[in-house]
């Protein structure tokens, strides 16, 4: 089955990078064939999910065999285009900016942010994490030039949507959205709103009402 026709889930989609993850340790490490139950059990996710997830791409593994690390290692990055260089733009470089950049996706050989834009005249002009920050009236023409599709956002809440709407002027397809703002774009832009706060009650609601570590079953 090619991969380029597979139409999956968004729930499974999200998480095959932690699937990728784990089969590269067990790449590095030397293991050759790896259980659905050992899945399971490093990545939290159960088996009758992970034989799910998989059977969308096919006979990725043989009963009572398991998954071949190395076919399995090699399909999912081309799956997720691992050999593919995607350059990522930072907008707002506060703590939280601040430290993306000092990381900068150091662990991710397809993932790198490439340029940073903030107001602040004493960032611009530095760099953090070997990444130079530019001034934010810059950021359209540079985008657009550069041909970055994706971008972070860190800045203030209130100034979330102007800097979006700049943003869909400059081309960009993506947004990995850190503010509490739900943002208005286009259909054909994908955002990913990630709220800290958000994921820090949630996580306490949880403690509290379902206080065992279970494997979740629709994570």
């Amino acid at each position: 089955m090619s991969n380029e026709t597979v139409k999956i889930p968004q729930a499974t989609a999200k998480r095959l990078p932690l699937y990728y993850r784990f089969l590269n340790n067990l790449y590095s490490s030397g293991k050759q064939r790896v259980s659905s139950a050992e899945l399971s059990e490093a990545v939290k996710v159960d088996s009758a999910t992970i034989r799910r997830d998989f059977s969308y791409f096919g006979a990725l593994g043989k009963k009572g065999y398991g998954y071949n690390v190395n076919y399995l290692l090699t399909f999912f990055r081309k799956t997720l285009d691992q050999d593919e260089l995607t350059k990522v733009a930072l907008i707002g470089v506060g703590n939280l900016g601040t430290a993306f950049l000092n990381y900068n996706f150091s662990k991710n050989n397809n993932t790198k942010i490439e340029c940073a834009f903030d107001v602040d005249p004493e960032k611009i002009g530095t760099s953090i994490g070997d990444v130079h920050v530019k001034p934010m009236d810059d950021f359209e023409d540079y985008l657009s030039k550069n041909e970055i599709s994706v971008a972070i956002l860190t800045v203030p809440a209130p100034f979330a949507q102007m800097i979006t709407d700049r943003l869909v002027k400059s081309n960009i397809k993506a947004i990995l959205n850190f503010t509490p703002a739900r943002l208005n774009v286009p259909a054909s832009i994908r955002v990913h709103h990630i709220d800290l706060a958000v994921e820090l009650q949630s996580l306490v609601y949880f403690l509290k009402h379902y206080p065992t570590n279970d494997i979740e079953k629709n994570m």
